[in-house]
């Protein structure tokens, strides 16, 4: 029996780190072997040419890399990229296409239909506010690149319902529409049985602090400007506050100077880059997990593995994330609000939080599951072909 080829289109992957780019991993590698040949279409922002990852085929076509200086990860397809799509999407029985605004995705289902193979659009995000002029440039390219992929699209997935919302704004049939959370990694991402004294000494912190753990890109739209402001309030109340940021981005410099504005040097570090492989140690010497984020979250992976990890979250209503938290698991503040959001942290902090970390680690365990989610995916791939 013939494996069904499954060509998958997403404009970053592995090594690069992102919430895209892990969701693409984690879908493929539980593709059944026996069954299904996934190979991977991306840019040559990491790699400059082909590579295997666990198993996966990754082919890179090169690209204009257009908006990274400005903390965009938005590129655009070289013309002799054409080639490299022709011939791996004209062998395959199916196209996915990952993120509808890039120009990739826009190449990837033009081909698909030249040689008319079905294709499905997996939907991560909702309209993301930059802050700037990009967000005239992404509306318009909503309308023109966004609208001819899902307009393209045999089958539509999204991340959820606040995603539903925003493909149905740009014209996409809801019959042909469809939810699929995002999973988590149940085994890596665990609560650990070690004490939380020990593994703070594994990774450097302070065994008397309320640890505060944000893992985000640092750029406009994922609010840490705004956890700043709220850290320097909460902080005026209880000292031994400790906020953690990991991940590196444009506004690195920014952040560190209000730092230093707020004399905040002690309490609020800028972790940089932490290996994937390391955050498991991060999530599981931390007390709560704090998402500040101003707009564009469909169904964050974060949020996911804190909570698997035991965390419970305190987060920003954007996006999916009023689907993930429930009161018993943490709270929803609104974004922008540095008041609020400091009130909602001094309040776990002064909270007994045990409850609420078996109840995050019980919610994943229910409705964010990697198998299930991989489970739905083939039997949609196979209804298309």
């Amino acid at each position: 029996m013939n494996r069904i080829k499954v060509c998958i289109v997403t404009h970053l992957f592995l090594p690069h780190v992102g919430g895209i780019e892990k969701v693409v991993y984690e879908q493929s590698v539980r593709l059944p072997q026996e069954r299904f040949e996934p190979i991977i279409l991306t840019s040559d922002v990491t790699r400059k040419s082909e590579y295997t990852l666990d198993k996966l085929k990754v082919y890179c076509y090169p690209t204009i890399k257009a908006g990274f200086k400005l903390g965009i990860p938005y590129s655009i397809p070289k013309p002799k990229g054409y080639r490299i799509f022709l011939k791996h999407i004209g062998k395959c029985n199916i196209v996915h296409v990952h993120g509808h605004p890039y120009p990739s995705s826009c190449l990837a289902v033009k081909v698909a239909e030249k040689f008319s193979k079905p294709i499905v659009l997996t939907q991560h995000n909702t309209f993301i506010d930059y802050g700037s002029f990009w967000n005239i440039v992404e509306k318009l390219n909503d309308l023109i690149v966004g609208k001819m992929v899902i307009k393209a699209a045999d089958k539509i997935l999204v991340v959820s319902n606040a995603t539903l919302n925003y493909v149905l704004s740009l014209g996409a049939k809801r019959q042909k529409t469809e939810v699929l959370y995002n999973g988590v990694d149940l085994e890596r991402f665990n609560p650990e049985k070690r004490s939380k004294l020990k593994i703070r000494r594994t990774v450097g912190i302070p065994e008397d602090s309320f640890v505060l753990l944000t893992v985000r890109r640092l750029v406009y739209k994922n609010g840490v400007d705004t956890l700043l402001e709220s850290a320097k309030r909460a902080i005026e109340e209880n000292p031994h506050l400790l906020f953690l940021v990991i991940g590196s981005g444009p506004d690195r410099e920014k952040i560190n100077a209000k730092i230093r504005e707020f004399r905040l040097e002690k309490n609020f570090r800028l972790l940089g880059f932490v290996p994937d492989a390391d955050l498991p140690h991060y999530y599981k010497a931390a007390d709560l997990f704090v998402l500040p984020s101003k707009s564009g979250e469909g169904m964050p992976l974060v949020l996911l593995e804190a909570m698997a990890c035991g965390l419970p979250v305190v987060a920003t209503n954007v996006g999916g994330v009023p689907e993930i938290i429930d009161r018993d698991c943490g709270k929803i503040v609104p974004p922008n609000d540095a008041a609020d959001l400091a009130e909602a942290l001094l309040e776990f902090s002064r909270s007994d939080i045990s409850a609420y970390s078996k109840k995050a680690r019980e919610l994943v365990e229910r409705k964010f599951n990697w198998n299930r989610n991989v489970e739905r995916l083939i039997e949609i791939y196979e209804e298309l072909i």
